[in-house]
């Protein structure tokens, strides 16, 4: 069963969909059943910009493990990088 529990996040940034680049003003977290992804849970992750409509929008899903993965790049991208260009 979907428990429809979305974490939202107030981020700036740009993204590219299938009209171009568009700024994204908001990405929104589940840990649910995905709806393209082959397995029974993802984590999904939409970056948006509702003022802009559905066609500003920019869908990930991906399993846990991948997900943690991500995160320690992530993490690992920002340290590395902030060091360098402080």
């Amino acid at each position: 069963m979907c428990s429809w529990i979305v974490e939202k996040a107030i981020i700036t940034g740009s993204g590219k969909g299938t009209g171009g680049w568009f700024p994204l003003t908001q990405a929104n977290v589940s840990f649910d059943h995905p709806t393209n992804a082959f397995m029974e849970d993802s984590l999904n992750i939409d970056f948006v910009n509702q003022d802009i409509g559905p066609s500003a929008r920019i869908a990930v899903e991906i399993s846990a493990d991948s997900a943690r993965k991500l995160i320690k790049a992530i993490e690992g991208a920002l340290t590395n990088g902030e060091s360098h260009h402080v």
